[in-house]
């Protein structure tokens, strides 16, 4: 069992879902990449470089694609609340896997 799955035990449905998904993508996305815990937070790194982390809370989920992919793609996160280097969200509101593809290409760019 992986540090990911010891967290993700412990999130209730449906939000445990909702971070699964994201989850998968970026597995599919970043074969070979490590899955960490970060801050106490599940997250990625590729070739030993941080590439993604996603959390659950109590009113909402939260990606961490760091700050330039969100200040990149800010005008097509207009409907999740930003914070430097956060989008949050929630299971009615989810970020669409295209946008989720993106923030990773884009963070991938700037770390070489």
């Amino acid at each position: 069992m992986s540090l990911i799955d010891d967290y993700l035990k412990n999130v209730t449905e449906p939000q445990k879902s909702q971070l699964e998904r994201v989850r998968t993508i970026i597995k599919d996305l970043l074969p070979g990449a490590e899955e960490v815990i970060s801050y106490g937070m599940p997250g990625f790194k590729y070739h030993g470089k941080y590439v993604i982390g996603f959390a659950a809370f109590k009113d909402h989920l939260s990606l961490f694609p760091t700050a330039e992919p969100i200040e990149v793609l800010k005008d097509r996160l207009k409907d999740y609340k930003l914070a430097k280097g956060t989008i949050q969200f929630t299971v009615d509101t989810p970020v669409p896997q295209e946008i989720i593809e993106e923030l990773v290409k884009i963070r991938l760019t700037s770390i070489g």
